[in-house]
């Protein structure tokens, strides 16, 4: 999945698949995210966020299923 850098202090970059619904943050340690069944509506609201960490920890990860693509870096 492409993903587009954010300016962010704990986000690296965001992807998202319109198709499948999925939703792929990067985190600035490198950890790989994928975020299952997120609506379009909370993908442009995450991207438009004045704070796109605090959006994905209060509107994102409570709300949807995960599964971890990449480990953060050691």
């Amino acid at each position: 999945m492409e993903r587009e850098p954010v300016d962010s202090s704990s986000l690296s970059s965001l992807g998202y698949d319109a198709r499948r619904h999925v939703l792929e943050v990067e985190f600035r340690n490198g950890g790989v995210y994928r975020y299952m069944d997120v609506p379009e509506d909370a993908w442009t609201e995450l991207r438009t966020a004045d704070s796109k960490g605090r959006y994905l920890n209060s509107e994102i990860k409570p709300r949807f299923r995960w599964r971890k693509v990449a480990s953060p870096r050691g």
